[in-house]
Parts: structure tokens; sequence; C-alpha cells
């Protein structure tokens, strides 16, 4: 969260660590070492100078699940001096704190039930006043000169000037009682005011965008007609080296199932160089490099590392993506090595997938639709009733990094179509929610959506659907974890197994997050009160006419439940292998990413779990992961300790310090 000085001369942002938590630091704007003006461990965000540079506001926040809970209890908006010192609170509830032309009252925003306000307070904590208030506009940046206010609402960014009326005032793109004008073409994040006032900038995905006031407004240009906002903006976006491990390995005498079509091979060979795989056969044939480091893996399973594709769960919060996230190393640790997340915070999905990929943290691959398409209420909507609406939803996020959109509670059948127009003009999927109506999911299997992402809530597909959907390009990921209809998945294995003891998933997951949901389960009367296993018997007569179906565990119980929607399949009547594939080939070709994933074959990225038995004769020994390799890199599953090709143990979460 780094932050000007009004003169330029210096930064104000707050640092993170997993081991030391947080601090606010101040260093040079040419450089430098720095030095800390809020030592004292805590949560630390959203740092801003006053005008004058002898102050610094900042937000002080909790640790979140994925964070350590200390130092979570003085949460609000503080105050120090720039040179140090003690915190002084100011107000305990608001986000964003900024300045206006002053720096004797700090502007913040505030959430009032459905309602935001901007908000000023005296330094001295006294005299809070609300100046706009809007249900629908998500941030708000008061102009350094006082007299605007710029603001995001629709996902658009947009100017009003700011009028001093002394009450609150409603706020939004249709105010008519001062001036309002919207200053970006398409969507627009971040916003920042030049030191001058003249400017606004804002961001969409790797592009930096600015707008005048004398553009902005015909009363300043003084002419009838305004140049359009900005197509395009300045290119800001950077590469850096992605993650590629440089080594030998050779993974030896297991049964290899390799997901190209039936293949097993009952004594293989599996050889990675760097992160791609160069070689796969038989033992006997298979040639193994001479520097390879070779891991015997004799009477164990190897394959493709699990494709989950609709998983939920946490990349950070706060915008702070923990360098060790237990969430990730659960999913490894259990085989899961590539993950998508069809609903998530855009910024910090795609800054965690994008730090995954440069090696900066240890995760599986992550792909995300970001912010789902929801067309229902809130500030999030994304109101769609053109097809030109739909492309704007999708552009927003495609510039950040998505392949695929989730359509969600779009109300009419033509808005959905619109989403599914738009992105096969974008060359981007859509996985839209079922939503547990029968009707509608059929509606998104005829116009063509990727996939129907949640079970059909009926007990029995019959011919008609089968038939119908099977001439359609359309997948289906149940999630029968979530079975609509009756008793879900997940209730079963709470109820079948002691998941509370369950030793891999308490390494990875605080014993308080297992058993409040686990101790104490519901008994049902019986396994006839269970959906999930009729919904799987119509996923797996899907499966027999040409239907991708797919593993997707909703993250209902992290890493562990993708092997609980893989016995589910099972349930249903699905044989071994075909179970297997849907967990791995299946899920990479839904997702378009099978020419580089889902199976072992040369050329292909090196993402593969090892197991101790035989899951072709007993599915339930698909947890029982002995090594997991993502991108190249060989973990020992127990402990997500790192064996080749850098040895080296993996740090402590903050439950075990």
């Amino acid at each position: 969260y780094p932050s000007f000085s009004r003169d330029g001369k210096s930064v104000v942002y707050t640092t993170w660590d997993d081991d030391k938590l947080a601090t606010v630091r101040v260093v040079s704007a040419s450089g430098g070492e720095g030095r800390v003006v809020v030592g004292e461990p805590g949560h630390y965000v959203e740092p801003a100078f006053s005008p004058d540079g002898a102050t610094i506001v900042y937000r002080r926040t909790g640790g979140g699940f994925l964070r350590s809970e200390l130092y979570s209890s003085k949460t609000g908006l503080y105050k120090v001096a720039e040179t140090g010192g003690p915190q002084t609170l100011l107000v305990k509830r608001g986000v964003r704190p900024h300045f206006g032309s002053g720096s004797d009252r700090a502007f913040f925003q505030k959430n009032e039930g459905e309602t935001r306000s901007l908000s000023s307070i005296g330094l001295d904590g006294r005299d809070e006043r609300a100046h706009f208030s809007s249900k629908e506009a998500t941030e708000f940046k008061v102009s350094p000169d006082g007299k605007w206010v710029a603001f995001r609402e629709g996902f658009k960014a947009l100017i009003a000037a700011f009028v001093m009326s002394g009450q609150k005032v409603d706020l939004g793109p249709k105010t008519s009682a001062f001036p309002v004008t919207q200053v970006s073409k398409e969507a627009g994040e971040y916003l920042h005011w030049s030191g001058d006032s003249a400017k606004l900038h804002w961001a969409l995905g790797p592009e930096l965008f600015e707008r005048s006031l004398a553009n902005s407004f015909k009363f300043l240009a003084d002419a009838e007609k305004l140049p359009d906002p900005p197509a395009t903006g300045k290119d800001i976006g950077f590469t850096a080296d992605a993650d590629v491990p440089r080594s030998k390995i050779a993974l030896v005498g297991g049964r290899v199932i390799t997901m190209k079509g039936d293949q097993v091979i009952s004594n293989g060979v599996v050889v990675v160089e760097n992160n791609r795989i160069v070689a796969v056969g038989p033992r006997g044939s298979t040639r193994i490099p001479s520097d390879a480091k070779v891991v015997d893996v004799s009477g164990q399973t190897v394959m493709p590392g699990i494709v989950d594709v609709h998983w939920h769960g946490g990349f950070g919060t706060e915008e702070i993506v923990p360098q060790r996230n237990w969430v990730m190393y659960a999913s490894l640790a259990f085989g899961v090595t590539t993950i998508h997340d069809p609903s998530h915070d855009t910024s910090t999905v795609f800054a965690a997938s994008e730090m995954a990929k440069a090696g900066l943290i240890t995760a599986p691959r992550i792909f995300s639709t970001g912010t789902i398409l929801y067309g229902a209420g809130g500030d999030f909507r994304a109101e769609i009733n053109s097809l030109d609406d739909a492309r704007f939803h999708l552009k927003k996020l495609k510039a950040v990094g998505a392949f695929s959109v989730k359509s969600y509670n779009q109300p009419r059948r033509e808005q959905r179509q619109q989403i599914v127009a738009a992105a096969r003009e974008l060359e981007m999927m859509v996985v839209p929610e079922g939503g547990s109506l029968f009707m509608h999911n059929m509606t998104m299997v005829a116009d063509g959506n990727t996939g129907v992402e949640h079970s059909v809530p009926v007990k029995t597909l019959y011919e008609d659907a089968l038939q119908f959907w099977s001439q359609s390009k359309s997948g289906y990921t149940p999630t029968l974890i979530v079975g609509y209809g009756g008793l879900s998945g997940e209730n079963y294995w709470y109820e079948r197994t002691r998941v509370w003891q369950n030793k891999r998933l308490l390494t990875f997951v605080p014993q308080e997050n297992v058993d409040s949901r686990a101790m104490r389960p519901t008994m049902s009367a019986g396994d006839n009160d269970f959906n999930h296993v009729d919904i799987s018997k119509s996923a797996n007569e899907l499966a027999k006419r040409g239907v991708k179906v797919n593993v997707g565990a909703h993250g209902q119980r992290e890493g562990l439940g993708a092997h609980w929607e893989m016995w589910m399949l099972a349930q249903g009547g699905m044989k071994p292998l075909e179970v297997l594939k849907a967990a791995t080939i299946v899920g990479a070709s839904y997702l378009g990413l099978d020419k580089d994933i889902g199976s072992l074959e040369v050329g292909k990225l090196a993402d593969v779990m090892v197991i101790d038995g035989n899951p072709l004769t007993d599915i339930r020994v698909t947890e029982k992961v002995s090594h997991t390799m993502v991108n190249g890199r060989l973990y020992d599953a127990a402990t997500m300790n790192e064996l080749l090709p850098t040895p080296q143990k993996r740090g402590k979460f903050f439950w075990e310090k």
C-alpha cells in the first residue's frame, strides 16, 4: 500500500511478513533503507500522508483466517506522527483514509449496512461528518484541492463536484443537483488524483488511464463537445521470470496411470527435466539420464495431479497474500495441483496466481473467473441489458487474467445469452451457477455455456435430458459435496469417517477449523437419505454419453474434499479409471488446459501425484498421497517439505509457533 507525500519526496508503506507481522515505514522517494514509524506488530493497511507531511493516517485491521489473529483487537483508523511515536485512534469503523486540501481532517469510507458513505473526521478524533452516501459506489477519493470527488460505481470511474452542503448527499451517475460525469470508457479501479488535482488516474489490468478535468466537463473546457474517454491507457505491465527448476528427476518402478486413453504401465518410469515431462514408459525400455535424481516409487501408483475445476478458498485478505497459505499447502498435500475458482475477489486471486507462477508462494496452479457476473442487487452487480454490456464486463475480467467468467443469477435468459455471445467473441469460457433449478440448467445447455456448475436438482435424469445434453458441448461439474435436492455429500463423509482425526488434514488446517464442522456431525437415518448418490448416477450416465463430467469439490474441506468428490462419483457407478480421468484429463480438457496438464505425456507440465496403493482396485486409497510434484518440484506430501531439486523444510504456519 505505498503512498507518496504531497511534495513527492517520501513514500509511506506497510510491510508484511508471516513471521514478523506488519509495520508502517517511510522511505525516501529516491530509495534507501527507510525507517519504521509504527513498530508495534499488527495488521496495517492503506497508509496516507497529510498534505503538510506531518501526519500519517492508516487502517489497523485483523488477521483473518489465513493470518494470525494476534494483534487483531484494536481495529480502526489511526494516526501517527511522520517521525513516529504513539498510535492514536481516530475512528473505529472506516476504510481508505486519505486527505483533501487540509491537514486537519481525514476522509474515509464508511459502510452502514447496504449503504456506503464518504465521511471525514478531525485529526483530534472529533467532529465526524458524512458528506456523500451511495448504495452502489465502491470507492471514493477526494481531490488534493478538495473541490472534487472521484468515485467508482458499476465498475466505472466517475468524477463529481465536491459540494460542502452541511448534510449527507446522495451520489451516483444520475445525480443532477451538481456536476457528475463518467471518465472511464471501460472499467476503472484504483482511483488516484494528480498532485495538482487536474487529472484523475485509474487502472484496468496492466493499463494506466488518465482524464483531465478540462476534458471531463463542458463548462471547464468551454466547448460544446468533449473528446471521448480514453480507449487505451499507458502499459505499465512488466514481465517476471516464471519459476522453472533446473533439474532432472526420475520416478521409477511405480504403476503409472498416464490418462492417455486407458494406458497403465505396471512397472514404469516418468522422467522430468526442469518442469516438463521428457519420458514416460516401461522401466526396462525407458532411458533414465545418468545425472537424474532417481526416486524409487515401487509398489506405488503414479498419476497426474488432480484438477479441481470448482474450487473455492482463501488466497489472501485485505489484499495481503500470505507467504505460507495453509489452504494452498493442504490442497497440494492431497495431490491437487490445479485449481479453478469460479468466484473470488478479482485483485486477490490473480495476484496470487501470478505470485505462484513466479515461485513467490507455494501453491497449485491458480485459475479463476474473478468476481462473478452477479445479476441481483449489491455494489458488485453486473448490469447486463445488451451485448455491449456483456462485452464490458467480460473485457474487464480478461484484462486482469481471466479466461473464464461466472454467470450468476442473471434473471433473464437473454441476459445470459448475451454473456455467452460476448464470451465467444472474446474467446472466454462461461461457467454459470446452476442455481438448483432444472429448467434453468437446461437453458444453460441449450445456450452453449461451457458447462453447468453445481448439480441438477432432480433425483434422476431421464433419457430425454440425457440425449439432449449429450448433443451439446456443455460439461457438468456436479459438486456432489453440495449436491442439491437432498442431503449433500459432505455430510456423508462427516458421518462415515473420523475427519477430526485425519492426520494429513490436521497437519495443514488449524484444528479449530476442522473440529467446529467435524466433531459433532448430524446423523441421518441411513444411506438412502443421501441425494448425492442419485446425482452421481445421473452424472455417470452423462459421462457414458460423452459429456465431460468433472471433479469440483467447492472448497468444502481443503484438499480432502477432492477425494470425497472422486469417491462419490464411484458411488454413482463410475469405474475407478473413469473417476481418475474425471479428476485429471477430463477437467483439464474442460478448462482448455489439456495441452499442458491432465495426463502424463511427453511435453506436458510436470504435475504428478504418487499414491500408496492401487486406486484402480480401491478408489478410497487416492487420499494416501506420498509425494506431490507441481511444476517439477517434488514434495513430501505428508509435510510439504521440498525434496527435489532444492531440499528444504516448509516454514511453520502461524499456529505452529
